[in-house]
C-alpha cells in the first residue's frame, strides 16, 4: 500500500511517497511559491526515481490548509485531477495536523504547531497523542500570538507545550518569556512544512477507512482571503453610507 502526498501550503513545495514500512522518497523545494510550474515535474522525478508510476499509488493526499490560498488551490487541484483520472481515493490533511503528527513530544506534553499568518497572527491548534495519532483538542484557530498564550494559561495551566511550525522562527523569544520552562521547540530543520508526515498520516487514515472520493477534497482556508475581507469591508462601508 502506497500513499503520495503534496504540500503546497507555504513557500516550500513538497512531495512524498510512503508505504507501510515508512518513507520511500521526499522532494522539497523552496522557490518563491512557483508551485504551478514545479509541482508536476517534481512528482515525475520522485516517481521515476522509485521506478513507479501514478498507477502504483493507492491513495493520494493533499495538505488542505490553512496556508497560502493560491498554493493550496494548486496542490488540491493537482491531486484531485490525478485521483479522478486513476479512480483512486484521496485524503485531505490539514497542515496543522501534519505538523503535529511529525512532532516528537515527551509523554504528557501538548503539541502546538504555529504557522505564521502575518502581523503577529498564527494558525494554530493544541494536540495530544491519542490512539497512535495526535488529537486536536482546541479546534483550528487563527489568532494573535498573545491570545494563544492567554488560552494556554487559562485552559492548560502548568502544562508543558512543544511548539512546531514556521511561526517558531518569529515567536520563539516571546513564547520563552511568557511560558518560561514550560515550552520547548522542535529543531530548526523541522519547522517548515514537509510532505512526509502528511503522506504517512494519509496512509494511516486510508487504512482506517477515512479516505474519500476526489470530488470531496477541498482547500481549508480557516479564514477569508485578504481580497474577501477587503470586499466585505467595502460592502459594509457602502451599506453604512446609504
Amino acid at each position: 500500500m502506497r500513499a503520495l502526498a503534496v504540500d503546497t501550503s507555504t513557500a516550500t513545495a513538497g512531495i512524498a511517497v510512503v508505504d507501510e514500512k515508512g518513507l520511500l522518497a521526499e522532494f522539497m523545494l523552496k522557490d518563491m511559491k512557483t508551485h504551478s510550474q514545479k509541482l508536476v515535474p517534481m512528482m515525475k522525478e520522485v516517481l521515476d526515481s522509485l521506478r513507479l508510476t501514478l498507477s502504483d499509488i493507492d491513495v493520494f493526499a493533499a495538505v488542505t490548509g490553512p496556508g497560502s490560498f493560491t498554493g493550496l488551490r494548486i496542490g488540491v487541484t493537482t491531486i484531485k485531477t490525478m485521483a479522478y483520472a486513476l479512480g483512486k481515493p484521496v485524503v485531505g490533511i490539514p497542515s496543522l495536523d501534519a505538523l503535529a503528527n511529525a512532532a516528537v513530544a515527551p509523554e504528557g506534553t501538548f503539541v502546538c504547531p504555529i504557522m505564521d499568518a502575518r502581523n503577529n497572527q498564527v494558525y494554530t491548534a493544541l494536540y495530544r497523542e491519542q490512539n497512535g495519532l495526535m488529537a486536536n483538542l482546541s479546534g483550528y484557530m487563527g489568532l494573535h500570538i498573545s491570545e494563544l498564550v492567554k488560552q494556554i494559561e487559562e485552559k492548560y495551566p502548568g502544562a508543558n507545550i512543544l511548539f512546531a511550525g514556521d511561526g517558531v522562527l518569529l515567536h520563539r523569544d516571546f513564547l520563552k518569556i511568557e511560558l518560561d520552562e514550560r515550552c520547548s521547540f522542535m529543531p530548526l530543520y523541522t519547522l517548515q512544512q514537509m510532505a512526509a508526515p502528511a503522506a504517512q498520516l494519509a496512509l494511516t487514515l486510508h487504512a482506517r477507512g477515512e479516505s474519500m472520493d476526489c470530488g470531496e477534497l477541498v482547500p481549508f482556508y480557516l479564514r477569508p482571503s485578504q481580497a474577501e475581507r477587503e470586499y466585505a469591508r467595502k460592502e459594509a462601508q457602502e451599506s453604512r453610507d446609504q
